[in-house]
């Protein structure tokens, strides 16, 4: 025990600090900073500044997934392919994923998945909807 008057002693890492519990002591509770998002902008004085909202990219397989069901021609290109070269595909988009795009043949009704990696560009004869990286909406559309 210690006297009444004088407040217990500990030492830290060959410093003394009177009035902090010795580890393992009831009472004891390490300095934890609080747990901070990643990428969580931060004043000097250390206080977490909330995070600003998070919008989608605009990759290639977001503006196709949000124009499902239209008819795009898609133009494709295969290196070091003896038979053709390029080719070029024209159908609905049903899904696009990060790495593929599956469109149906209207005429046939066959559906073909396309590699993202041989994807050149896609031709639309129809307006096409787009949301812009932090804008929230369509854009209007522009005089022609």
């Amino acid at each position: 025990m210690y006297n009444q008057g004088v407040p217990p002693v500990n030492f830290m890492n060959g410093v003394r600090y009177p009035g902090i519990p010795a580890r393992g002591t009831a009472g004891y509770t390490a300095n934890v900073p609080p747990q901070v998002p990643s990428g969580s902008p931060m004043t000097q004085g250390g206080t977490v500044m909330p995070a600003p909202p998070q919008f989608e990219q605009s990759y290639i397989e977001n503006i196709l997934r949000l124009n499902l069901g239209k008819q795009g021609t898609f133009y494709m290109t295969y290196e070091n392919n003896s038979q053709w070269n390029a080719k070029v595909f024209t159908g609905v988009i049903e899904a696009a994923g990060r790495d593929h795009i599956i469109i149906s043949e209207r005429s046939t009704g066959r559906r073909i998945i396309l590699l993202m990696v041989n994807l050149d560009y896609v031709v639309f004869d129809e307006p096409l909807t787009y949301q812009y990286p932090g804008v929230i909406g369509n854009p209007p559309p522009t005089a022609r």
